[in-house]
């Protein structure tokens, strides 16, 4: 059953660009009044002005993730405007690749505050108030690196391994009292997600780039978990043997993995 979704809401994270530009967009085309959040304020102002000419429903509030203080004005902010969110959408993080021991601490350290503390702390000031009406979705913008760990990608996939267990046991939690948080576990999708990572101090170019799926078919999979909510859905959907890959293939993995890297690096 599809359901109706004009007029309800959603805060999405990381909305200047990629992903969560993408479902900003998409999402007020169904009649949903956006929230934006990202550091870029000027990208969420021109994506204001496209939603708005095309007859939805924007406000946005700039601010970096990665601080406390910028999370709960946020959340202060965002409750002053809208009676409830009926979606929280963490899509903010930050991507490198290369060996681990050449990633400055600085960039490991701000892709830990907002791939995991922003979005546990977004989660805990939007949960009890979709608790307390008895419904609302937490989706957190995930990817196969979590549950498969790879040469490159120490940081990130810990990260989003941290967001699978979360996810996994806040469904738990949860059951029955009509709320609902689901993980989207991602293939490599076209953003420049991947042009800001190579940007950052000693990083690289990052293999999956090259096999990299368009925004709309995360969209069209968003729509489909919001009027049918689980706990995962992988994207694309072929992606489901990625859970079977790392206790099945793990062996192989350990020796090309290496071979790979150093092949990227040269």
């Amino acid at each position: 059953m599809i359901r109706s979704w004009k007029g309800k809401t959603a805060v999405i994270t990381g909305a200047s660009s990629g992903i969560g530009a993408s479902l900003a967009k998409y999402l007020s085309q169904l009649g949903i009044h956006v929230f934006l959040t990202a550091r870029r304020e000027e990208r969420l102002r021109d994506l204001q002005a496209k939603i708005t000419a095309n007859g939805g429903a924007a406000s946005i509030f700039p601010g970096d993730l990665s601080c406390d203080k910028a999370r709960t004005l946020l959340f202060e902010e965002i409750c002053n405007e809208a009676k409830e969110i009926n979606l929280l959408i963490n899509n903010a993080g930050i991507g490198w690749y290369g060996y681990y021991s050449d990633m400055p601490w600085k960039v490991a350290a701000q892709m830990a505050a907002v791939n995991v503390v922003g979005m546990m702390h977004m989660t805990k000031l939007f949960l009890p108030g979709m608790l307390a009406s008895g419904k609302g979705h937490v989706i957190n913008i995930g990817s196969i690196a979590g549950s498969l760990p790879n040469q490159g990608i120490a940081a990130y996939s810990a990260s989003k391994a941290f967001m699978d267990a979360f996810t996994t046991a806040l469904h738990r939690e949860l059951k029955g009292s009509g709320v609902h948080a689901s993980v989207m576990r991602l293939g490599a999708v076209r953003t420049e997600f991947y042009d800001r990572a190579r940007e950052l101090k000693n990083g690289r170019s990052i293999p999956a780039e090259r096999f990299a799926i368009s925004t709309d078919k995360v969209n069209s999979a968003f729509l489909r978990l919001i009027n049918r909510p689980r706990r995962v859905v992988y994207v694309p959907g072929w992606l489901t043997v990625a859970k079977y890959l790392e206790s099945t293939f793990g062996w192989a993995i350990d020796k090309l993995g290496p071979v790979l890297l150093k092949r990227r690096g040269s």
